[in-house]
């Protein structure tokens, strides 16, 4: 229903809209609720009788009647009596499970009844006037005595099904960890004892309301700003938003950034501790910090983000800040010490496994949130922004280090320092690449015979500098060219400039030039400075490179050591360079699988 208005919703739909909103925003069910999985559709896969109003399976997917009517205390009452089949740990292996189900139900029913939440469906079985001890006490009766009457139908399946189901849904979004259903209502219930107190003691109208409460994430945030100088400056320039109802309205399960508005959403249904408040701050803050929403650069953002999040996740592990919440944290040992673009390049190969992780926000959400703008930068004032969070994070990391405030992972340092160097062009990095292969020409002295121009005075020695001459005679490189309708004339013609200034300044006269689209065109060897003046895209079918590729690597007169270097949009196939390479795309593109060689990025 998230993503509606509640305009738009049927009676009977809003209903249960609401009586999810509030079993999410309630202290005590919060915590369980931000685990669960709410399923409404009528699909195959929905568990449901047709006579029940909902089942809950061992690992949290609550199946609702699709076409139920109920009034929001009913659906308040059933979704409640299901959440608290994971919290009470109802769910283990009994010789008889009907009754043991049973009991659970009487139970379960007691207990709300005594706690005055929501209103029972007039189907439901009487209400519980026994005492009742505990679920194994009224197990161990109904197997001495049989069910009484009076105790039957107490279930959310209806009179003839279970309303626990043992079925496992493998959802992805929980990161194939157990979680711990028990120690998530405890937390509710510390957190429905302290509303209470807050309420008795007149600092809270009601235990359902906000104010007047420093909640863990604010507590988390002032423990930044006194304690930890490194994120101190961060985490005191962003407002923390805890409101369900926004957090919904941008489908935000725990937590997410803002960089531009300079605020941190975190969900309060989410029930995070303030140990967990703390790593998930720290998460976002270095989000901001590090510069990840503009290093993104065109790649797809839930990539990116996915990618970020790994980086980010093992350093915060390393230096021991706070405690990880149980999902939407993203840990793989295999990706430890790598930067997030190079993580970026291992998963996009791979788009199918990647898009079904959840980052903080949800299964395919993105944390970095631009809430529908154009991008994630503000060019109006973007660079403002950005300053202030760079010059934050370096600040904090000197305050940190003079301080001696704890353990800082190397790979953190680096990227942090390198926040306050100037970044290197790309052409810069290409004339780099051209001089690890191209060195300067070798000038020496000869005393050959002078021209005739000097021969009146031939006994006197006049010595010149001449280029010495051997293997770097015939030193070249090639050139596959993307030829494509897809290709910006404008970039080439600049990433052809660059080629042919630095080949001339290296004295390489000549490079072999292949241009490719749905075939390959052999220009053969073209003197640089005419590569970026008589070059003429001639194709305009479909980019396939490796063949012009294999053109130059089978190539007789072609060096075995030459380089080549591929110009490309990222639109092409996937290559098999066997020998030396280098990539130029535009900046914003990347390519459809991890390249070997160097990437250069026109601006």
């Amino acid at each position: 229903m998230r993503g509606k208005s509640k305009s738009s919703l049927d009676p009977a739909t809003l209903n249960y809209t609401r009586a999810e909103e509030y079993i999410e925003s309630h202290p005590m069910f919060s915590p369980l609720a931000s685990h669960a999985w709410f399923r409404r559709e009528k699909d195959r896969y929905q568990l449901c009788p047709e006579e029940g109003w909902a089942v809950i399976t061992i690992d949290g997917s609550i199946h609702v009647h699709p076409t139920r009517r109920g009034e929001v205390d009913e659906w308040i009452y059933v979704l409640a009596h299901c959440l608290l089949h994971l919290g009470f740990g109802h769910f283990q292996k009994k010789d008889n499970p009907r009754l043991w189900n049973t009991a659970c139900d009487v139970y379960i029913s007691k207990f709300l009844y005594d706690m005055k939440l929501g209103k029972r469906p007039e189907s439901f079985g009487y209400r519980v006037d026994v005492p009742v001890t505990s679920e194994q006490r009224l197990y161990e009766q109904y197997l001495e005595r049989g069910i009484p009457e009076e105790q039957k139908h107490y279930g959310t399946a209806g009179e003839h099904a279970s309303d626990m189901v043992f079925q496992e849904e493998n959802n992805h979004y929980r990161g194939n960890r157990k979680i711990d259903w028990e120690g998530c209502f405890a937390a509710g219930l510390s957190m429905a004892v302290a509303k209470a107190v807050s309420v008795a003691a007149g600092y809270s109208s009601t235990i359902m309301s906000n104010e007047n409460q420093l909640t863990s994430a604010q507590k988390a945030r002032n423990w930044f700003i006194d304690h930890y100088p490194l994120l101190g400056a961060l985490a005191a320039g962003f407002k923390i938003i805890e409101d369900v109802a926004v957090c919904h309205r941008y489908d935000i399960a725990i937590a997410a950034i803002d960089i531009e508005d300079k605020e941190v959403y975190i969900n309060p249904a989410a029930g995070l501790s303030e140990e967990e408040c703390k790593f998930v701050m720290a998460h976002e803050l270095l989000h901001a910090g590090l510069r990840h929403h503009e290093r993104c650069q065109g790649r797809d953002h839930h990539l990116w983000n996915v990618a970020c999040d790994y980086v980010i996740n093992h350093w915060l592990v390393e230096m021991h800040i706070g405690e990880f919440p149980q999902v939407g944290i993203l840990l793989d040992d295999s990706m430890k010490g790598l930067s997030a673009e190079s993580i970026y390049d291992r998963i996009v190969t791979d788009i199918r496994t990647y898009r079904k992780l959840a980052t903080l926000r949800g299964i395919g959400g993105i944390d970095m949130l631009d809430k529908g703008r154009q991008g994630y930068w503000d060019p109006r004032d973007g660079t403002g922004i950005d300053d202030f969070c760079r010059n934050a994070l370096k600040q904090g990391l000197i305050y940190h280090e003079d301080a001696g405030r704890g353990f800082i992972p190397s790979g953190l340092i680096e990227e942090i320092r390198a926040l306050g160097q100037p970044a290197i062009k790309w052409d810069i990095e290409l004339a780099k690449w051209f001089d690890s292969y191209f060195s300067p020409m070798e000038k020496v002295r000869t005393y050959a015979r002078v021209s005739r121009r000097q021969s009146s005075t031939p006994d006197i020695a006049r010595p010149k500098w001449v280029y010495q001459g051997g293997d770097d005679d015939g030193r070249t490189f090639g050139v596959v060219l993307d030829t494509s309708g897809s290709m910006d004339k404008k970039l080439l013609a600049k990433a052809l400039g660059a080629i042919a200034s630095y080949s001339l300044s290296r004295d390489v006269h000549s490079a072999r030039v292949v241009f490719c689209d749905a075939a390959a065109y052999d220009q053969g060897y073209m003197k640089p400075e005419d590569i970026a003046e008589s070059v003429k895209v001639r194709g305009r079918g479909g980019t396939v490179l490796q063949p012009g590729i294999d053109l130059l690597q089978n190539e007789v007169d072609f060096p075995k050591d030459g380089p080549i270097l591929i110009i490309t949009d990222g639109f092409c196939d996937k290559v098999m360079v066997k020998r030396d390479h280098a990539y130029i795309l535009p900046k914003g593109r990347h390519l459809p699988f991890v390249p070997k060689g160097p990437v250069f990025r026109m601006e």
